[in-house]
């Protein structure tokens, strides 16, 4: 899915424009002029269209003409699991995430997709985290009250439209 943005300038006089691309951005952003003829410099990048992920990414870190070239890189390059882990340390855990530099793959926080804290519960005990649970016994375990327990260490989220369930390291 392309993304479409809008480059609206701080100056009032001027007008904005729709791109695609970076180079676009860069080529229309060259040209723009306010109603005196004067180069218009700052613009506030909005978000018109595009992936409901990128949307989120986008809106987690403030998209700004200062991180728009690593956002566009980031939009291509990032598999959807690296950029929900940019949102959620963002966005949830409060981490400062520069998307030029930062590999979201090294962030310290563990995410289940499509998951609730109840179906984090069932996992875990299937995994044997909790030790060896006897199949008879299996049954009459609580996994609503397990989930309970793993909120004080685990959270649950949506974003764009998916169920998470996280830990911020």
């Amino acid at each position: 899915m392309t993304l479409e943005l809008y480059a609206q300038p701080c100056d009032i006089s001027a007008t904005g424009f729709f791109f695609e691309t970076w180079e676009e951005y860069r080529a229309k952003a060259a040209r723009a002029v306010n109603a005196a003829g004067q180069p218009v410099e700052e613009f506030e990048i909005q978000f018109i269209e595009g992936d409901p992920l990128d949307a989120a990414l986008a809106q987690a870190i403030g998209l700004s003409q200062a991180n728009l070239k690593s956002f566009f890189d980031c939009s291509a390059d990032w598999d959807d699991h690296q950029k929900l882990a940019a949102i959620v340390a963002v966005g949830e855990c409060g981490y400062h995430v520069d998307l030029s530099k930062d590999d979201p793959d090294d962030l310290d926080l563990d995410i289940y997709e499509d998951f609730s804290l109840r179906d984090l519960a069932i996992h875990f005990v299937a995994e044997g985290l909790f030790g060896e649970v006897p199949e008879r016994l299996a049954n009459y375990l609580d996994f609503d009250a397990i989930g309970r327990d793993l909120g004080m260490d685990y959270a649950e989220t949506e974003i764009a439209g998916q169920q998470l369930v996280y830990r911020c390291g």
